[in-house]
């Protein structure tokens, strides 16, 4: 069996449409029709019912498909083992992130990363929001996961992997805290603690607003260092704050309610590296985080 009738065999299994199959391969329909049936031929019975409306598999066909599938999987990590060597993808690589939010993603993309290039080291550290660009400016990381938005010249921003609602973190006994849910109105009347240090201003803003939709001022309190320290003071009283609602899990902490925030754009993650950083070993592990996000070729 040649490769490209297996690829295209195993397309159209999945697609169950010769036009999304072309699309998929980056051929023409009739390329997969006559490749399709050339394995016909080679297999001495039809793989697919076709009608003008539906294409399906046939029992054989079926069956085929499962004894390709790890021949296939086996073929494939063979030449991405042979393409990572010919590229050089060894060595260490370095990866920050700003949140536990991501580390679960991270660790599916390292476990990927390694099976394909076990030549090359993954380490990975910690980057506070206080310091979001410092790391990989200072070439401590090679990329790092981190909240979007990104707008910085020397930095490129990948894709998004992870989006969350927003929730306001407020204290048990906050006037706020047994409501369904809040809006960006509601910080005009309170006092907003936010994460100091040297994020830059558009991205400050973005997190923590200085303004209400409506332009109402919102009073910033204490800066923290690090955002660990945030459920601490809110729990204390000296404020609310914004955070990813998927971290309650994470941070939820004795003496603070998280409310849903309903008019609040969501939390984004993506990876981020230096301009002039994409080497092979970044791209390579930018396509495992987004296979472990289900965006990848292998994404289940």
């Amino acid at each position: 069996m040649e490769r490209q009738e297996m690829e295209a065999f195993l397309a159209l299994a999945e697609e169950l449409h010769f036009g999304h199959t072309a699309r998929r391969l980056g051929l023409s329909v009739g390329r997969v029709s006559q490749l399709i049936r050339t394995l016909e031929r080679r297999v001495g019975a039809l793989l697919f019912e076709r009608t003008s409306r539906r294409v399906v598999l046939t029992p054989i066909g079926a069956r085929l498909r499962e004894d390709l599938l790890p021949v296939h999987r086996q073929i494939t990590a063979a030449l991405e083992h042979a393409v990572a060597a010919g590229r050089g993808i060894s060595g260490r690589l370095r990866v920050g992130f700003s949140s536990q939010m991501v580390a679960r993603l991270l660790m599916r993309a390292i476990e990927a990363f390694k099976a394909v290039h076990p030549a090359c080291e993954v380490t990975i550290q910690e980057v506070l929001l206080s310091d979001p660009y410092g790391p990989v400016r200072r070439a401590e990381v090679h990329l790092q996961v981190t909240e979007l938005p990104l707008n910085e010249p020397d930095l490129v921003a990948g894709p998004t992997l992870l989006s969350y609602p927003r929730s306001l973190l407020v204290p048990v006994d906050h006037a706020l805290a047994r409501a369904e849910s809040v809006s960006l109105e509601d910080l005009a009347g309170a006092t907003l603690l936010t994460v100091g240090g040297s994020a830059p201003q558009h991205w400050c803003d973005h997190h923590f607003p200085r303004h209400t939709p409506s332009g109402r001022p919102i009073h910033h309190g204490h800066a923290a260092v690090s955002w660990h320290e945030i459920p601490v003071l809110v729990a204390d009283g000296q404020g609310v704050t914004l955070a990813s609602a998927g971290a309650e899990h994470l941070h939820a902490a004795p003496g603070v309610a998280w409310v849903p925030v309903r008019d609040a754009a969501p939390v984004l993650y993506a990876p981020i590296w230096p301009k002039q950083g994409a080497t092979a070993r970044v791209r390579a592990f930018v396509e495992a985080l987004r296979t472990a996000a289900g965006q990848g070729p292998g994404a289940s």
